[in-house]
């Protein structure tokens, strides 16, 4: 009997003892698992801050690449057009045609025009104005000839090959031609009425503008004679 009760106190005493074990064993393995967890929680933080801020840094690079670019860009813009107001070389006109805007009088360019357009001749060694007053004799060699009822102009090479262009001038781009000759030839006294008719059948032109190089030639040979 005796036997059997310290054989049940030695189990017992065991039992306790195992339990004691066990429950130290599971305590460590719950801790062990619960400080893994912890670390593993802060290692998948760390990665997760590392990563954010390798994207924040991959976008604040390309924020600044892209203003870097568009800084570029506006500075070849601005060395490209050049400063505001230039002109290149092709805006730059002609010497000859700004000289023919600026250094001629509408008189001389009306006649370069004039004769451009309607004259016989254009080679010619000079080209002679002369203004006729209002009230002269068409013919001043006929004792019956009218006289011009306004002023007129009449230009002339210097043959009389190169003809002759007589005209009045309208101010708007047009004239009245007259058709009279240089130098009058024929049976005279014509009569009034032959003048007449002259004055009557004058023709009017529109001027054209003509080109400008051609112009500035006839302008270098103009010589003017007021009566």
């Amino acid at each position: 009997m005796k036997k059997l009760t310290k054989t049940l106190y030695f189990n017992l005493a065991l039992l306790m003892i195992t339990g004691c074990t066990y429950n130290t064993n599971q305590e460590s393995i719950t801790a062990s698992s619960e400080n893994r967890s912890v670390s593993e929680s802060t290692e998948e933080d760390a990665t997760k801050t590392s990563e954010s801020m390798s994207i924040s840094e991959v976008e604040e690079t390309d924020t600044d690449d892209a203003g870097d670019t568009s800084s570029e860009d506006s500075g070849n813009n601005g060395l490209e057009d050049g400063p505001p107001g230039e002109h290149s070389d092709s805006d730059t006109g002609d010497p000859e045609e700004v000289e023919t805007r600026t250094q001629y009088s509408n008189e001389q360019i009306e006649y370069a025009r004039v004769w451009l357009q309607l004259g016989a001749n254009q080679i010619i060694d000079g080209l002679y104005v002369e203004h006729i007053p209002a009230g002269t004799p068409l013919n001043p060699n006929d004792d019956t000839s009218v006289s011009y009822p306004k002023a007129v102009i009449q230009l002339a090479g210097s043959r009389l090959v190169d003809g002759s262009v007589t005209y009045s001038s309208n101010g708007d781009g047009t004239i009245n031609v007259y058709n009279v000759p240089l130098r009058w030839d024929g049976q005279y006294p014509a009569g009034k009425k032959f003048y007449t008719d002259i004055i009557k059948n004058t023709q009017l032109v529109s001027i054209e503008q003509g080109d400008d190089e051609k112009i500035i030639e006839l302008i270098k040979l103009l010589e003017v004679n007021v009566q």
